[in-house]
């Protein structure tokens, strides 16, 4: 863990950690699971030195999928 880490992403390192330990994962890829989890989610609140945020994309585009309609009915009138 590093001491650039508040203590609440210290207990948030842990939480995620102990979580994927009992799930299955061994010790050290639970550690790179939480620590990667930690980086990601201050990169995202602004919390790292380089506080760079140009890669954050909004909710709305990063999830995917089609942008269709879902509806039985086309738009064409026949």
């Amino acid at each position: 863990m590093p001491s650039s880490w508040s203590n609440k992403r210290e207990r948030q390192y842990e939480k995620i950690k102990s979580s994927a330990k009992r799930r299955g994962r061994s010790s050290g890829t639970a550690k790179r699971i939480a620590a990667a989890t930690v980086n990601k989610t201050r990169r995202r609140k602004g919390e790292t030195k380089g506080g760079s945020k140009s890669r954050r994309r909004s909710s709305r585009s990063s999830r995917g999928g089609s942008s269709r309609r879902k509806g039985g009915r086309s738009r064409r009138s026949s």
